[in-house]
């Protein structure tokens, strides 16, 4: 079982951006982030599990932690609504970082991934380091 923890930062909103994620892998640990100008906290929030799942074989079974509702709930719960109304809300309008959703879905779609929420700043050891990763990776 391989374990990922993902977080996105964003200095102003929009503004300059960070994201980041931590790979737990045969008990070795793998740091990746990256950074990206004039961006918004979401679409960082997006990145950073599209960016590591993308470091793994399909093949593997998967656990994400993320601090992002936007993110688990949209992955677990939204996203099927989504693509049943062509990508619209409920309230008929287009999907906000439409692709991001549509490529972290065909991700989500390639693995077995359990998402997990885990509440920011509580004191998870990974959570939080993986929240300075990218918060250093957006200034």
């Amino acid at each position: 079982m391989i374990k990922i923890y993902t977080d996105g930062s964003c200095i102003g909103n929009p503004g300059n951006g960070g994201w980041a994620a931590i790979l737990l892998i045969n008990e070795k640990k793998i740091k990746i982030k990256g950074y990206k100008k004039n961006t918004t906290n979401n679409q960082m929030e997006l990145t950073a599990p599209i960016k590591a799942l993308k470091k793994i074989p399909i093949s593997e079974k998967i656990e994400i932690y993320t601090d992002s509702k936007y993110v688990k709930i949209g992955i677990t719960e939204w996203v099927t609504k989504w693509k049943k109304n062509n990508w619209k809300t409920s309230s008929k309008k287009k999907v906000k970082n439409i692709d991001l959703w549509k490529e972290l879905d065909n991700l989500n779609e390639k693995y077995q991934i359990k998402w997990c929420w885990v509440k920011g700043h509580s004191g998870d050891i990974l959570n939080d380091e993986v929240d300075q990763l990218a918060r250093e990776a957006a200034m």
